[in-house]
């Protein structure tokens, strides 16, 4: 898990070592994940936990919790409680959208106090594929598709300290084994994500039935389509060369174009890469594919 943290984010350019990072600390099993990968990595971090006082005794068990945590592992925490319920009926929207609104509204004014670099939120490869398929349902286009990137701005304030993901590496799954069985640590359940009527939690309830590569592969379309977008956009990103790749070899079948792609850029001569039909090695800068006799 850490290498592969640690190699995500630098490839995608998340985070400096030299200037401090706000986790967003809910308690559950992806923030908790985070924090130690961040903390282990050797990343300053200070942690962020939101009480949106909307499950009573079990809001505040979470918050017990999170100080628990950060004091064992001495970093430093900020704690804030919002009175969702109003602030939902006062703006007439969803208490999903206010507990939404609030927290990265609050996120963006401690990370300009502390001095921080980025907000690191714990979004992962299931959540990827969920907001896959909740914009699919919702009706999408090519953008809507591309999913969450790796970085992006504060919904509520654009202009601000940007959000990063460094957990779009690794599934849900991952993330509980490396807690309990590599690093021996606990985390707290919001009991609110089995409500199915909620739509997000109906479509989490569903990949349930999906296997771990399945959701591996609909996380690399989200990448494949921000891609995509950013050649419309006019933008040499790593996407976009990744997608460009992905165009000219389709055909061959190759699995990791990702890593095909980072080998070229670093021209790794005489690297080699293989399909079930066609071998690609890297040759003076350029890839060379023959057919597997």
């Amino acid at each position: 898990m850490l290498r592969r943290v640690n190699t995500y984010i630098r490839q995608r350019g998340l985070l400096d070592k030299a200037k401090p990072v706000l986790v967003a600390l809910s308690g559950g099993a992806d923030s908790v994940a985070l924090l130690d990968v961040l903390t282990r990595a050797g990343y300053t971090c200070i942690a962020a936990h939101c009480n949106f006082q909307l499950r009573g005794t079990e809001s505040d068990r979470d918050e017990a919790f999170v100080r628990e945590l950060c004091d064992k592992m001495h970093i430093e925490l900020v704690v804030t409680k919002f009175d969702t319920q109003v602030y939902a009926k006062a703006h007439q929207i969803s208490i999903e959208m206010a507990a939404r609104e609030l927290r990265y509204a609050w996120f963006d004014e401690v990370a300009r106090e502390k001095g921080c670099q980025a907000i690191a939120v714990a979004h992962h490869q299931n959540d990827q594929a969920e907001t896959l398929l909740l914009n699919l349902k919702r009706g999408a286009g090519l953008r809507g598709l591309a999913g969450m990137r790796p970085i992006s701005a504060n919904p509520m304030a654009p202009e601000s300290v940007q959000v990063v993901r460094p957990l779009l590496c690794t599934t849900r799954d991952y993330i509980e084994h490396y807690l309990r069985d590599k690093r021996g640590l606990k985390w707290v359940n919001d009991s609110t994500n089995s409500d199915v009527s909620i739509t997000r939690n109906a479509i989490r309830e569903q990949l349930k039935n999906y296997s771990k590569a399945e959701i591996e592969h609909m996380a690399q379309t989200a990448e494949f389509m921000q891609g995509y977008a950013d050649i419309l956009d006019g933008k040499n990103t790593r996407e976009a060369g990744i997608a460009r790749l992905y165009e000219n070899i389709r055909e061959y079948g190759f699995a990791e174009i990702d890593k095909i792609y980072d080998a070229l850029q670093r021209g790794e001569g005489g690297k080699k890469f293989t399909s079930k039909t066609h071998q690609a090695t890297i040759k003076k800068g350029k890839l060379c594919v023959t057919t597997v006799s």
